[in-house]
């Protein structure tokens, strides 16, 4: 097994069609979930079954369904912080894999201030707790909460 981390390493043609596959990968999920209507079949959220609260996660799969059809208000109502935050894990995720494919190695990581990963973790945290609030204006926070004032 080491050695076949080694020879990837190694070698830029199969780090390539390694994305690629990856890539093909990604392809083939955005295109379920574009077909995938999530409102006819919804994807359960375990936290949210077993506790009966808000994850900071609950609604991003209505969001990603609704942003990759270019519904950038439904987006924005089913999850706010998600509909944010996935562009940016994108870039990431595409930078770091370019970085990986070219180089074969980790130059992107080090650039990103650890502080600024601290504060977006504790910004969902934050965001967790607060959309589970019932209270006005916390409502606007949970899944659809923002729909009601659109």
């Amino acid at each position: 097994m080491l050695k076949l981390a080694v020879r990837i390493q190694q070698n830029r043609k199969i780090r390539i069609a390694l994305v690629f596959c990856a890539g093909a990968v990604c392809a083939v999920g955005a295109f379920y979930l574009y077909h995938h209507n999530p409102y006819s079949y919804p994807l359960p959220c375990i936290f949210h079954l077993l506790t009966g609260l808000y994850c900071p996660g609950c609604g991003a799969g209505r969001a990603c369904y609704s942003l990759l059809h270019l519904r950038f208000k439904d987006a924005l109502s089913y999850n706010p912080l998600m509909t944010l935050l996935i562009p940016l894990i994108c870039l990431y995720i595409m930078v770091r894999v370019i970085d990986w494919m070219i180089t074969g190695g980790n130059h992107v990581d080090g650039k990103i201030s650890v502080k600024l990963l601290v504060w977006i973790l504790v910004l969902v945290f934050i965001y967790g707790a607060l959309r589970n609030i019932p209270v006005f204006p916390f409502t606007l926070l949970a899944p659809g909460g923002l729909a009601q004032i659109w």
